[in-house]
């Protein structure tokens, strides 16, 4: 998905959490990966001193792995979210392929 890194789509992307009923918050802290989901508490905290690509990379990861209910989000969210699923779904396919060794019937390509 070709996702423009601009401050409108960060907008984008914090409103779907806001919709889906989860905190965000941007703070200091050792993330190893930058952000730290609570899914009981609803409450994602991701790493302040991101720029705004991180920032926005890092919740296109999140919302990638994270079943929302899609009956409270608007359909623009909507629209936007199923594009972020779908394309870490086909991102997902194309890995699995690529580490799939060769079948015995496929002559390898040595």
């Amino acid at each position: 998905m070709n996702f423009k890194v601009t401050p409108n789509n960060l907008t984008r992307l914090e409103k779907i959490f806001g919709e889906a009923k989860y905190e965000l918050r941007f703070e200091k802290g050792t993330f190893n990966s930058g952000y730290c989901v609570l899914e009981h508490k609803k409450v994602v905290v991701v790493n302040k001193f991101l720029n705004l690509e991180g920032r926005i990379n890092t919740l296109l990861d999140i919302l990638g792995s994270m079943e929302l209910d899609e009956n409270v989000l608007t359909p623009e969210s909507l629209k936007l979210y199923k594009q972020i699923v779908e394309n870490r779904n086909t991102a997902a396919d194309a890995a699995d392929e690529e580490s799939t060794p060769p079948s015995p019937e496929q002559p390898s390509e040595n």
